[in-house]
């Protein structure tokens, strides 16, 4: 990995299942791959300014016979940190991180520090055997990212160019990682696609001014997304 491009300022122009398009208004349009998180937090961002913290990888090609650079995104510093640790583990390339980050990435590090494998293994990408890897590799490394809440959703807008009104924001109780986790095992008790359900739970809570108190108004925010309301 290298630090050619550390961040990455445009016009969000398109965006598609694994990357963004940002046009930086003077004739280049780059691909950004992002966490998969990024795409829903950002859909409706499409023809607005976007910041985004960057970093290079190299990709293989052709069983390892010629390499791609690519880009990837991140919304603040930390997730971009969160990633390069995730991808220390055995069998979890730069590709495969960018899908397996479905949820924020304070969440994921929460279930990594109590050891959730059911949690883990909702992610895509991620099975059992991957899931105890994961937490024998970095159980223990990701305190630092679990303790600063699951959802800074003010630092990470604030990281993407989102105006945000500081005063209306200051009585709103930031969402614990906890109460998403929860929401997520009660759909797919339900009966709900886990990746759409992860969606969903992300669209309810990408809203500062209106964050869902609890577990019951989450579940019903994620049914009201989900009718088209």
């Amino acid at each position: 990995m290298s630090g050619m491009i550390a961040s990455i300022t445009g016009k969000l122009v398109l965006t598609t299942n694994e990357s963004l398009h940002i046009d930086l208004n003077n004739g280049l349009v780059y691909e950004v791959h992002v966490p998969a998180f990024v795409v829903t937090r950002l859909a409706s961002r499409v023809g607005q300014t976007v910041t985004l913290k960057t970093l290079h990888y190299l990709e293989s090609q052709n069983q390892g016979a010629s390499f791609l650079p690519r880009l990837a995104g991140f919304l603040s510093d930390e997730d971009r940190e969160f990633f390069a640790l995730f991808t220390t583990v055995k069998g979890i390339g730069n590709r495969k991180a960018l899908r397996a980050l479905a949820m924020d990435t304070g969440q994921i590090a929460m279930a990594i520090a109590d050891r959730d494998t059911a949690f883990l293994q909702s992610l895509p990408e991620i099975g059992k055997r991957t899931a105890e890897t994961i937490i024998a590799s970095l159980n223990g490394k990701v305190d630092h990212f679990a303790a600063s809440g699951a959802y800074a959703q003010s630092t990470a807008k604030d990281e993407a160019g989102i105006d945000a009104n500081e005063d209306a924001m200051s009585d709103t109780p930031a969402p614990s990682g906890a109460m998403s986790r929860e929401a997520l095992e009660v759909l797919m008790q339900l009966g709900e696609n886990r990746i759409q359900a992860m969606n969903w739970i992300n669209m309810a809570l990408a809203d500062e001014k209106d964050r869902p108190a609890d577990v019951t108004a989450l579940i019903e925010r994620c049914f009201r997304i989900k009718a088209g309301s």
